[in-house]
């Protein structure tokens, strides 16, 4: 069959429909990226998959930004329509974003299946206009914000893709960690976090119990600004830390961690629970709809993580919550274990089950099967 998806230029879109473009291709299928131009720029990304930008819109920003916006979009639907009459997919999956909107409009337009694909926990406001034409909705946690009554009967849950060597740590053995044994702790912010994790974090570990601050071993993503100013910090408070403004290397860091310190986006969460590594999670207190609230929900009632809103987010309060997940060994694997209890590592297998199966005009679930619980469909007799 032939996929075309539709994602907006942010790495939460785009890493997740990456993932799926590769199972798919696996699988023989064809396989067509529509995005704009920052999606198209992603280092690392689609290296061996045709990718098509378009123009599209953000809307809102007042009166004339909308208008704007708008004559964008249909141009993007319209050259969207043009793209389907030489290369007719057998479905559209859009993974939210505004360079999603146009590509989807077109293929409803010409009666072409979607399915959307929604990374948080909360509904996004493209996929909330697109839903009611969406043949399936394809959601990362099992409670969703924000999704209408009516829409239920569409949603799988299928999880987020992450990474397959992100996946594999889940597999591996916790590493040993006892009442003598180096506490090692991974602090991960990204762009629009790391500015207060490096102003708050040495502090709060500079804080903890000597019985765990004398074994702590740090690795910490730091913005270029600010990472002299946290070394002289660590180095006053005599803790070991490296220090980057990147992880290059991931997915050793994080096989290596005992404990994650971090916002709660929805990758972030996608690969804690994959890995089944506990966390303290601050949600970014100026995130769409609060969605990174919601996204640590499932988590922190599993026992995983615990959520430290950014307002209360001190020195203070973090070394405490660290004692209480940390103190005991035995503390730290039973959360690492919940952590891995609510992990969808072959989330990516599952959405392109999904995807097949609205493609090939199956059911989006089978018969018999709830929505929302239906997470993978062997045994199924797909379609070749």
């Amino acid at each position: 069959m032939n996929f075309v998806l539709a994602a907006g230029g942010t790495g939460g879109h785009m890493v997740p429909a990456h993932a799926l473009a590769a199972e798919l291709k696996a699988r023989g299928h064809g396989v067509l990226v529509i995005t704009d131009e920052r999606g198209s720029k992603i280092p690392g990304l689609f290296e061996d998959v045709l990718v098509h930008v378009l123009p599209a819109g953000r809307l809102g920003g007042g009166p004339i930004a909308t208008i704007k916006a708008m004559f964008s979009v249909m141009a993007g639907r319209r050259e969207a329509k043009a793209i389907y009459r030489s290369h007719r997919p057998d479905a559209v999956v859009g993974f939210g974003g505004y360079p999603a909107f146009p590509s989807l409009l077109g293929a409803s337009s010409r009666g072409i299946p979607t399915v959307l694909h929604e990374q948080n926990a909360v509904l996004g406001r493209v996929n909330r206009m697109l839903a009611g034409k969406a043949e399936a909705i394809g959601t990362a946690f099992t409670e969703i914000d924000r999704l209408k009554p009516q829409w239920q009967d569409k949603v799988v849950l299928v999880g987020n893709p992450v990474r397959s060597a992100i996946a594999k740590i889940g597999q591996m053995p916790f590493p040993a960690f006892d009442d003598t044994a180096p506490l090692k702790i991974l602090v991960t912010g990204g762009s629009q976090g790391a500015t207060i994790l490096g102003r708050i974090v040495p502090s709060g570990l500079g804080m903890l119990d000597q019985s765990l601050r004398h074994r702590l071993q740090v690795v910490q993503q730091c913005r270029p600004d600010d990472i002299e100013e946290i070394r002289a910090r660590y180095a006053e408070l005599a803790i070991p830390a490296e220090l980057t403004t990147y992880i290059l290397d991931m997915p050793e860091k994080l096989a290596d961690a005992h404990l994650v310190i971090g916002r709660a986006g929805a990758s972030t969460i996608a690969e804690l629970t994959a890995a089944g590594r506990p966390a303290i999670l601050i949600p970014f207190g100026a995130a769409t709809d609060d969605h990174q609230t919601a996204n640590a929900r499932e988590m922190t009632r599993a026992g995983g993580a615990r959520a430290i809103a950014q307002d209360d987010f001190t020195p203070e309060t973090l070394a405490r919550q660290i004692e209480v997940i940390a103190i005991d060994p035995q503390a730290i694997a039973n959360a690492a274990s919940r952590s891995l209890s609510v992990g969808r590592p072959n989330a990516a297998s599952d959405l392109a089950d999904l995807v097949e199966r609205v493609g090939g005009g199956f059911s989006p679930v089978p018969v018999g099967l709830e929505p929302r619980k239906t997470a993978a469909y062997a045994g199924t007799g797909l379609p070749a």
